[in-house]
């Protein structure tokens, strides 16, 4: 049994064109609602959390509807296609109404357009382990990870080299006053349908469907319409853990620059450097990862991540000032993250039967969503409202990301390693 690298990077490309999108979202909307239409820091983040809000209702949604769709296109293909083609239309709308500085229309394009994007999106995700056999999906999620990331690189990019920036009486980086966004809005959207439309052209759903042919395992198997429930437990573990360490790694990339700033007393530049060693640590870990986790397994391959990220955590508590000692830090939280990322989700889809994939990788976004809304709170009220200080952003993250490895060190079911070699030369083998 091997993978087939290229079928999985071209099913990749969807998720390419959804990272590029949420890259730009990320950086350059909550700078228009500030700067553009003068919104508080309060109500800019209120807009900007709606699309963590809509993805814990909608993302198991349409995983669910598109499990139970048969088209000529596939089950996951119309939503990728139809939603990107939809998606790009009103990228390009809310550009429009940014260089409008028409604040209406600017909010309800956004509004469909956050929308759209969650239709599409678990689709996306589940395309993957559609198509690919169950001890090999960690492999090939850590492929699908390395393409999209692809995704986010390119739109930072674009937008290093066609926003300009300058200095605010405060020395703040902003955007130049007669700066024009429209031109990015239409090539990061010109970039997401040009990859879609790769993938559609490139791959067959229908056909790789009946080709896998994947067979629900027995001890997975629901019967009498319930999931066995040593395996229902496991389910439940495995999400707690998702919403646990999401807990921890969000906190930490939320309030890291605050944190430098409070605690460190340095510029707020710092805070990037050391989140982007991160970044590309776990980029270029992906891949291997995906092998150690064929070899160790994917539950001792996440313990090991959790471990590691929760080690990192600790040490930072005791720098208390900056040090390049810390882009090492970053660099194994990355690590960590990336052996987290590769295969907790294929543990999810692993519990899962053929039929309704998409509904258990919604569940998996659900629950990640759900730690993305509550721990900008929890966190913020122990800073802020409780009068801990910046100082307890460390501690608070050693706390979740270790009640992650003790309610994922419960889980029994999920795991998935390859077959034995018959032979040491059949380690070497690749698909054509």
């Amino acid at each position: 049994m091997k993978l087939n690298y290229k079928r999985t990077i071209l099913i990749g490309l969807a998720f390419m064109g959804i990272l590029a999108f949420w890259q730009f979202y990320d950086q350059v909307i909550p700078y228009l609602l500030e700067n553009t239409f003068g919104l508080s820091t309060f109500t800019a983040n209120a807009i900007m959390s709606v699309d963590n809000i809509l993805a814990i209702f909608m993302l198991p949604l349409f995983g669910a509807i598109s499990d139970r769709t048969h088209t000529r296109l596939g089950k996951r293909t119309p939503y990728i296609l139809f939603g990107t083609i939809a998606a790009v239309i009103l990228m390009i709308v809310v550009g429009i109404f940014t260089e409008q500085r028409s604040f209406l229309g600017f909010v309800i394009a956004l509004m469909a357009l956050l929308v759209v994007m969650a239709v599409y999106r678990t689709p996306a995700v589940a395309y993957m382990p559609d198509v690919t056999e169950k001890p090999l999906r960690s492999k090939a999620n850590a492929i699908i990870n390395l393409v999209g990331y692809i995704g986010g690189i390119f739109a930072t990019i674009v937008m290093m080299f066609m926003l300009k920036s300058d200095k605010n009486a405060a020395g703040e980086t902003v955007y130049s006053e007669n700066q024009k966004f429209l031109p990015v809005f239409i090539v990061i959207a010109a970039f997401m349908l040009l990859s879609v439309l790769v993938m559609v052209f490139t791959t067959n759903e229908n056909k790789l469907l009946a080709e896998t042919n994947i067979k629900d395992d027995e001890e997975v198997a629901v019967k009498g319409g319930k999931m066995d429930r040593p395996v229902f437990m496991s389910l439940v573990l495995i999400l707690a853990s998702v919403f646990l360490w999401f807990m921890a790694y969000n906190a930490v990339t939320t309030a890291f620059s605050r944190y430098c700033v409070n605690v460190w007393k340095v510029d707020l530049s710092v805070s990037s450097s050391f989140l982007l060693t991160a970044t590309i640590a776990a980029i270029a870990a992906f891949v291997p990862l995906g092998f150690i986790s064929g070899k160790l397994g994917r539950k001792k391959t996440v313990l090991l991540g959790i471990a590691l990220m929760t080690v990192c955590y600790a040490i930072a508590i005791f720098i208390r000032q900056q040090t390049p000692f810390m882009y090492l830090i970053f660099g194994l939280v990355g690590v960590g993250w990336a052996a987290i990322n590769v295969n907790s989700f294929p543990m999810v889809v692993e519990m899962s039967t053929g039929s309704d994939v998409g509904k258990y990788t919604g569940f998996y976004y659900t629950f990640s969503m759900a730690a993305q809304i509550t721990t900008p709170l929890l966190s913020g009220l122990l800073i802020d409202k409780l009068g801990f200080g910046y100082s307890v952003l460390f501690p608070y993250a050693v706390l979740f990301s270790a009640l992650s490895f003790v309610t994922m060190s419960l889980v029994r079911h999920g795991d998935c390693k390859p077959a034995s070699k018959k032979s040491v030369l059949e380690n070497f083998d690749v698909e054509d």
